[in-house]
Order: structure tokens, then C-alpha cells, then sequence
């Protein structure tokens, strides 16, 4: 692939980098509504989605640009899983629940997530038959912004495989409960208790091949990446300026032989993230296998930003640690999304079972 980015890439890049800066990464609001708003205006929240929705009818690599600088300014909005979702009704959903959800995802009046977690850290909810519809039961930690959505695209097993179903988080027996994070996203525990479905809400019945459940975590996983390459990014930039100003013995600090070995680790360990996350979105762009390419793209995502954060923190001194100095949040991001959708080594455990199945 050509990693150069086109035109129209850069322009997508400019205008988020745009956007997130004019507000405060500080704040401690989430979601940043502004922001959000802001967002919609410039219509990067439909960058992925098509124009019949109000979309702008781009790739998945246009929509990395956004992430990664959403990433690169700590943007406290939901945008990802709120679009991830949006693409799983566009591609497997029903005219109606295009029409019902999407162009509200497009303008920002609709926040959607995916309650979805293939690394199989705890076990899906169960789904039942009920008519055309699904009762669900079951528990699921940790789903990102599950309060402050419209709606939770959950994957339940049946004996046919999972199903992909719409629930309302205020539904009778729905109950979240809040959880705390490193970074202060926004999360919860689930808990469904007889939760009824009805068929209006199944975006996929009975994928018993879990295509549309892979679909889905794929798309999350790499956009994930794409996110921690923009932490990378901006801890990396603000490590270089400060390195740049601050004076030791007469001297800038980045002139010194250890900073620069430790600031070319990080550089080459962000370049990394770029160019397997590239790959990885674009091979998902073009319905080209990526099972492989977005482990490897996690891999240096989890991997790479622990490192860069960790570099960014220490070249700082002390001011490193100075709540009212930003360089602690990138840290803070990182440490949130390394884990999450499967840790290094989980998609390092999943590399070697590609391998291993390909031999």
C-alpha cells in the first residue's frame, strides 16, 4: 500500500486538528457536548457513513485521521464506538434502522456504542427466542459510554451463533452501574435481566458463522490503534518542545546524547503504530483479509504507547508530574486503551494462532 496520505486525508486531519483544538482538553466534561457539536458542524462525525445519510461517504482510513487526532487532543467524545455502531447498522442493519439511527449519528443528536468484547474477558450475554424477538440475560463490565447512549449494540449468543441487537440502556431491566477509568471515559457494568428485544432492534439474527461479530470488532480494534497513535502523537510533540526549551548546564536538554536515544525510541515506536494501523484500516477499506494485520496493529498500539507515554512522562523531570501540566493525561489515555479489545499480549497470543492454524 501507499502510505503517503492523500489530499483529501490531510484535509480530514486539518479540520479535526482544528476542531479538537479550539477546546479545552482540561475540561474535565464527558462527553465534551461542545466539542460534539462542533464536530457534527464540520460533518467529520459522518466522515465513514454514506451520503444517502447525510454522510460523507469516505473510508476507514479518512475516519483513522479523525481518530487519531481526536487521540492527539485527548478528545472527550464518544466518536468512535458511536460510529463503529452506526457502520454495523449500515452494513447488516434493515432500511429502517438506517433511517431511524444514522442520520441522528451524522448530526450528532444520537449517541450510539458497542458493547461487544472478543478478547473474551467475560462471557456474552445469552439470548433466548421470544416471537421474532430475543429475551437477553447476562453481565458485561466495562462498556464504554454506556450511560450516555441512545442505544448499546450488544452481541448475545445463541445456540446459532451470536445475534446483534439495539438495546436501550433505560429499558425495564436494563441496569449500568458506573465504573471508574484511568482517564475518567466514561463506563459501566451492564447487567440484562429479561431484557426483551424486539425484532425491529436485531441488526443481525443468528450469525452463525460470527462474520458480523468479527466485522464489528475488527473495525473497533483498529480504530482503537488509530487513537493511540494520536496519544503518541501529541505526547511525543509536547515531549519535543519542552525538551527543545528547557536548559541543563547551558545547554538544551535535547541535546543531550540520552534524551535524544530515548526520544528516537519513541519516534520510531510511533512510526510504527502509523504504518500498521494504515495498513491494517486500509486492508479493512478494501474487504481484504486484516484478521492478521489488526492484531499487529494492536500489538504496537498497546505495546508502542505504553512506551512513548512512559518516555514522554520521564524526559519531563519533574514537571512530569504536575497535574496543572498536560503531558500526565497522554499517560493516562494510554494506560485506559491498552488493555482494552485484547492487551499486547492477548493479540500476540492471537498472532501465534493465526500461525499456527496457517501452517
Amino acid at each position: 500500500m501507499d502510505f503517503d496520505p492523500t489530499e483529501e486525508q490531510v484535509a480530514v486531519r486539518e479540520l479535526t486538528a482544528t476542531v479538537v483544538a479550539s477546546r479545552d482538553s482540561t475540561a474535565p466534561k464527558w462527553p465534551d457536548t461542545e466539542l460534539w457539536s462542533a464536530l457534527a458542524s464540520a460533518s467529520l462525525l459522518g466522515i465513514a457513513l454514506p451520503e444517502d445519510v447525510g454522510g460523507s461517504g469516505l473510508g476507514l482510513v479518512e475516519f483513522g485521521c479523525v481518530l487519531t487526532e481526536c487521540g492527539r487532543g485527548l478528545a472527550r467524545v464518544p466518536v468512535l464506538f458511536s460510529t463503529v455502531a452506526a457502520l454495523a447498522i449500515d452494513r447488516f442493519g434493515s432500511e429502517a434502522q438506517r433511517r431511524a439511527w444514522l442520520p441522528g449519528v451524522v448530526d450528532g443528536s444520537r449517541i450510539l456504542t458497542v458493547g461487544i468484547d472478543a478478547a473474551e474477558r467475560t462471557a456474552r450475554p445469552a439470548a433466548s427466542r421470544d416471537g421474532e424477538g430475543w429475551t437477553l440475560n447476562g453481565v458485561l463490565s466495562s462498556v464504554p459510554w454506556a450511560e450516555q447512549a441512545d442505544r448499546i449494540l450488544f452481541a448475545a449468543d445463541t445456540a446459532d451463533g451470536p445475534v446483534l441487537v439495539l438495546v436501550d440502556p433505560r429499558a425495564d431491566g436494563v441496569e449500568t452501574t458506573a465504573q471508574d477509568t484511568t482517564n475518567g471515559e466514561p463506563a459501566a457494568t451492564v447487567t440484562l435481566t429479561g431484557v426483551a428485544v424486539a425484532s425491529d432492534d436485531v441488526v443481525v439474527d443468528a450469525d452463525r458463522d460470527h462474520f458480523a461479530l468479527q466485522w464489528v470488532w475488527q473495525r473497533i480494534v483498529a480504530g482503537s490503534s488509530a487513537m493511540l497513535l494520536g496519544v503518541c502523537e501529541g505526547a511525543l510533540h509536547l515531549t519535543a518542545n519542552y525538551t527543545n526549551e528547557r536548559e541543563q548546564f547551558g545547554r538544551v536538554i535535547a541535546t543531550f546524547q540520552a534524551v535524544k536515544v530515548h526520544a528516537g525510541e519513541a519516534f520510531i515506536d510511533t512510526e510504527a503504530i502509523r504504518v500498521t494501523t494504515l495498513q491494517a484500516l486500509w486492508r479493512l477499506d478494501r474487504g481484504l483479509s486484516a484478521e492478521r494485520e489488526i492484531s499487529i496493529a494492536k500489538f504496537w498500539a498497546s505495546e508502542g504507547s505504553a512506551r512513548v507515554t512512559g518516555t514522554a512522562q520521564r524526559l519531563h523531570g519533574g514537571i512530569g508530574v504536575a497535574l496543572d501540566y498536560p503531558v500526565h493525561r497522554y499517560l493516562l489515555w494510554a494506560k485506559n486503551t491498552e488493555l482494552r479489545l485484547g492487551s499486547a499480549q492477548w493479540h500476540l497470543g492471537r498472532l501465534g494462532e493465526l500461525l499456527g492454524s496457517a501452517s
